[in-house]
């Protein structure tokens, strides 16, 4: 089996907590409306075409046309989001920086709007560490779109056989490992530095 020369971390529920009810808790204070909001007007797939590239004006506008009356609160948001991203997952990022600091080649692919990544590398200064990162709104790709996996493997010299993924989404676990990358879907971080140790990674 091919030696792995290259890790590659998702960031959202892998190196940050990722909590969108947090940062509405204030505009919705009561939990069980900040979940209907959540599960039915800003939604995830909504969120994602902001990974895909969409500006948020143009998100928060169409979404206000459809929900007029939830227009405060579709604004809140975006104006909220860093309390959303509250936190790192600590012993992720250790063992991310670990890595690196052995010298090991570790890259970043990520669903990610490429204004709010920016807003990510201020509050989170340990994800420019990395070699590079791969951002879904920048290139107007998203995860699992096999091609987002080709662009960050062409972009940055990446051997398929040789290069390990980590994401919390099985979704995008199973495209990595049609491109011929190695996986793990993160749940916990026991099971990664077992998946990692199997691999022969640490």
């Amino acid at each position: 089996m091919e030696t792995l020369r290259h890790l590659v971390f998702d960031i959202g529920r892998v190196l940050i907590r990722y909590e969108p009810h947090r940062g509405l808790m204030a505009s919705i204070p009561d939990a069980d409306d900040r979940a209907w909001f959540l599960d039915t007007v800003c939604t995830e797939a909504w969120n994602l075409e902001q990974d895909r590239g969409r500006p948020w004006a143009e998100a928060e506008a169409t979404l206000i046309a459809e929900w007029p009356d939830q227009a405060s609160r579709i604004r809140a948001f975006r104006a909220n989001w860093s309390l959303m991203v509250h936190d790192r997952i600590a012993p992720t990022v250790a063992l991310y920086e670990q890595l690196i600091d052995e010298g090991r080649d570790v890259t970043l692919l990520t669903n990610f709007s490429s204004d709010t990544f920016v807003e990510a590398q201020r509050m989170f200064p340990f994800l420019r560490r990395a070699r590079g990162v791969t951002v879904s709104g920048e290139i107007g790709l998203i995860k699992p779109d096999p091609a987002i996996f080709a662009h960050h493997q062409r972009s940055f010299g990446l051997d398929p056989s040789a290069t390990f993924f980590i994401d919390d989404n099985a979704a995008n676990v199973e495209a990595s490992r049609k491109a011929g990358w190695r996986a793990v879907q993160y749940l916990d971080h026991d099971r990664l530095v077992r998946e990692l140790r199997d691999a022969g990674v640490v």
